[in-house]
């Protein structure tokens, strides 16, 4: 189990230079993008950097939301909702009416199979498969650890929330070897 802190994150500007991305944890194969965990936030209406072979998940943790659209694409981005779409396609955030959402969102290459993005509000275990990717959204406690608001716990085994989230929990499966941190 490996337990990261924002002290540990690391921010980078946009491809489209608009914002900052805040990268929690990531891994490569061959110099390529495998996964990355990542958190951004959307406060005007605007584009979406491209990322030719990857597949996005995006869930809105802070604010009203938004809707994201392109070609072949309008999905609403609303609270505690997660929404995927690919990223290739050239999409922008419309409706943010000035006001600032924060989303937490998982990158994957197309090969991989796709991850499977949970909000846990409730104490209880959670069962291994894969790598699990835990992010508090508040303060609790998981399998005896205390965790601070956005402190992500990356572990393969079993995971015991002891006290109620919210939480979002990702699960990335079908990682070739040296696919986890």
């Amino acid at each position: 189990m490996k337990h990261l802190t924002p002290a540990d994150y690391i921010r980078q500007p946009w491809k489209n230079g608009k914002g900052v991305t805040v990268e929690l944890a990531r891994a490569d194969a061959g110099g390529d993008l495998l996964w990355r965990l990542s958190m951004a936030t959307v406060a005007e209406d605007g584009p979406f950097s491209l990322f030719p072979g990857i597949e996005r998940n995006l869930t809105v943790i802070s604010g009203p939301g938004f809707r994201l659209v392109g070609a072949g694409l309008s999905l609403d981005c609303l609270p505690f909702g997660p929404v995927a779409f690919p990223g290739d396609v050239a999409v922008a955030a419309e409706g943010t009416g000035g006001q600032v959402s924060e989303d937490f969102n998982v990158m994957t290459a197309r090969h991989l199979l796709r991850p499977d993005v949970q909000v846990l509000n409730g104490a209880g275990p959670i069962a291994a498969g894969g790598l699990l990717a835990l992010l508090a959204l508040s303060p609790l406690r998981l399998s005896g650890r205390a965790l601070g608001r956005h402190d992500l716990i990356l572990a393969a085994g079993p995971l015991e929330m002891e006290t109620p989230g919210p939480a979002l929990l990702v699960r990335l499966q079908g990682l070739p070897p040296g696919g986890y941190p």
